[in-house]
């Protein structure tokens, strides 16, 4: 997990820290290393995995090929205390389209497989489904000043985590609480964006994409089942994650994320997502299945 950043960080700060994080280092032919979360303890957060695979991926493919979808197996989790090194095989290459494969290690143990497509730019053939009816942004609240409000009801344990400043700034349509959960229909939409404006690196939009795409989903096959993370016997991993990107867009605009999980069962959950920018483009779309077991 992160580090608990003081709530009071610039955003800037933030938003520059998540750049700088997802910006993988090159250290041979096809093979990169992904920087650890300064000062993070414990488990690396599964967006991360993805978006540094991602970056491995895009800084192996030449323009004008962009990343338009991929699909990554979670087989173990990332340790903060250890890099974790991204190797790319070179699949195909052909005029129209690329396929890469991402192999993701620490300390020789494969932790993550992904495969990425890339496609040169072309017209075609066109629809979306339409964007959710929902508030805008600036009529909701973020998560971090909800969680302000219900600090007494935090347990001191879980402050610093639940209130340190993050790069990835959300604010629900409909919060759901942390600790009264009830069962209701499992499906929440969200509006989200880096929380300061960055450069025009369109790959580096899609790997902060990737890496908030993780965000939120898992939680949605929860609901129906008034549960949440932070019931006591709730085990919960993403086992997979699968990513198409539609449209170009910028992940320090604000983008709506609507999510629903059609099905859960035999200890897994499953959840899909839609991504919009303000203005109702299907910017791309999610889909991921995660573990969801309840011990005894």
């Amino acid at each position: 997990m992160d580090i608990d950043t003081p709530a009071d960080m610039p955003p800037e700060v933030l938003a520059q820290g998540l750049v700088d994080l997802l910006d993988v280092e090159e250290i041979d032919k096809d093979l990169y290393r992904g920087k650890r979360q300064p000062g993070g303890v414990g488990r690396v957060f599964g967006g991360q995995v993805i978006a540094q695979a991602l970056q491995a991926a895009q800084r192996s493919t030449e323009a004008p090929k962009t990343a338009h979808s991929l699909h990554a197996y979670f087989m173990r989790p990332g340790n903060e205390d250890f890099p974790i090194i991204f190797r790319v095989v070179r699949d195909f290459e052909g005029r129209s389209f690329a396929t890469r494969r991402v192999i993701s290690m620490r300390l020789g143990h494969r932790l993550l497989n992904m495969a990425a497509s890339f496609q040169a730019p072309e017209d075609g053939l066109r629809h979306q489904d339409p964007m959710p009816d929902v508030p805008p942004p600036e009529a909701l609240q973020s998560e971090a000043m909800l969680r302000r409000e219900i600090i007494d009801e935090i347990p001191e344990k879980f402050r610093g985590h639940m209130l340190r400043g993050r790069p990835i700034e959300i604010r629900p349509v409909h919060p759901r609480s942390w600790f009264h959960s009830v069962k209701q229909e499992p499906k929440q939409d969200s509006w989200f964006r880096l929380v300061a404006p960055i450069d025009d690196d369109a790959a580096m939009h899609r790997a902060i994409l990737a890496y908030a795409s993780d965000m939120t989903l898992l939680g949605t096959s929860t609901l129906a089942h008034g549960i949440n993370m932070m019931t006591p016997n709730l085990q919960t991993a993403s086992l997979d994650h699968a990513l198409w990107l539609h449209e170009d867009f910028r992940a320090d605009d604000w983008l709506l994320y609507s999510c629903d999980s059609p099905w859960a069962g035999h200890a897994r959950g499953f959840n899909r997502g839609k991504i919009y920018t303000r203005d109702g483009r299907l910017v791309a779309s999610v889909a991921q299945e995660g573990l969801m077991r309840l011990r005894g």
